[in-house]
């Protein structure tokens, strides 16, 4: 397929971007992790590259999993979405840094925190890829849905469509 004609944009930690106009945004992760929302009749769609799990009272950044999603699904409601086609994939929370032990990784927390909130705000999860201890890139196609996901070493390890 030639995606030469879609916008693309890159995400970094903290940021997102909800989009009406067909666009491929792609974020790279290692214990964060990165929520893709889409309406899937209307095709509008975004991504979020969250940091840290919850929320920080004094911090209203989108680096915290609480504002990453709910600008996130605001935005993408603004543009037009219907609240009640919205669905996710999610991808990230690997355990990057082996000198942590695992229990005390923020890979796995960040990952539970969007476990609870999508399944709070009733937003389904239709395809995921979390853990491992290999840092991933992610695709992620707003007008289908369709989102890639690739290992940094090179090796395609799964379509999310």
């Amino acid at each position: 397929m030639d995606y030469s004609n879609k916008k693309q944009v890159i995400i970094k930690i903290g940021e997102f971007y909800a989009t009406d106009e067909p666009t491929i945004i792609h974020t790279v992760l290692g214990s964060c992790v990165a929520v893709c929302i889409y309406d899937d009749v209307k095709m509008i769609g975004g991504m979020n590259h969250i940091f840290m799990p919850g929320d920080n009272k004094k911090d209203s950044s989108t680096r915290y999993g609480e504002n990453a999603m709910k600008y996130l699904i605001k935005n993408i409601c603004t543009l037009g979405a219907n609240r009640d086609n919205l669905v996710a994939k999610a991808f990230g929370g690997a355990h990057v840094i082996p000198s942590i032990s695992s229990e005390f990784g923020i890979g796995l927390k960040i990952v539970d925190f969007v476990i609870d909130y999508l399944e709070k705000v009733k937003i389904k999860i239709v395809a995921h890829d979390f853990g491992g201890d290999k840092t991933r890139k992610v695709f992620f196609h707003t007008d289908t849905g369709i989102a890639y996901v690739k290992l940094l070493s090179n090796r395609l390890i799964g379509l999310f469509g």
